[in-house]
């Protein structure tokens, strides 16, 4: 069974390595040092992970990952690299459901923050895996969306999502639909088709989890 989200995580942490800890990334307020530190939280601070999702807790979250990212640069990289067998998100059984995604997108945060980047040009068996996971998302974000959008990957597949009035295309690669519908639109390689004033409200709409 092919393991993408371990490649994921290799190239990233190899990618941290060579931008060092102060290079940009697309996350707003983020260098690399704390997206790193971000990475570690989730996977070695359970105390901590829950504030990434839920409010109440996140003020002790960011507080637990600004202490990580005064850690030693390297040292905070090399954890990245390598998740505790404990993790109940990392472990060999787990890890490629809890943190394909995960890695993807962060991945490309990095990648795409760098001037003259380009899409890479994925691997097709990681293309199908990310449009199993695309397509829900899609769902899942654009529910209340208020107009039919029909989401498409070319050779994957399509759904249809939203609540109704204005038709909207949302076209291209699993990769790139994932980063569109994780909130990464102004960097995502998509085509909006449809009504020029739905089409800019989907551009710039809140659509991250």
């Amino acid at each position: 069974m092919p393991r993408y989200a371990r490649a994921e995580r290799e190239a990233l942490a190899d990618l941290l390595l060579a931008l060092g800890p102060d290079a940009p990334t697309i996350n707003e307020g983020w260098a690399t040092r704390d997206l790193a530190a971000h990475l570690v939280l989730r996977e070695r601070r359970p105390d901590a992970a829950g504030g990434i999702v839920l409010p109440p807790l996140r003020g002790h979250a960011e507080r637990v990952r600004r202490r990580l990212a005064d850690s030693p640069y390297a040292e905070l990289v090399a954890r990245v690299r390598r998740p505790p067998l404990w993790s109940p998100i990392s472990n060999p059984l787990t890890d490629e459901v809890a943190n394909l995604m995960e890695f993807f997108i962060h991945h490309e945060d990095v990648r795409r923050a760098a001037p003259g980047w380009r899409p890479r040009d994925l691997p097709a068996g990681l293309q199908r895996a990310l449009w199993k996971r695309a397509a829900p998302m899609a769902r899942l974000a654009l529910r209340r969306f208020p107009a039919d959008l029909y989401v498409q990957a070319p050779d994957h597949g399509e759904v249809s999502v939203g609540r109704g009035g204005e038709r909207l295309r949302v076209v291209g690669p699993p990769g790139e639909l994932v980063l569109f519908f994780s909130g990464r639109q102004r960097v995502a390689r998509v085509q909006v088709n449809g009504a020029v004033e739905a089409a800019q409200r989907l551009r710039a709409a809140s659509l991250g989890f």
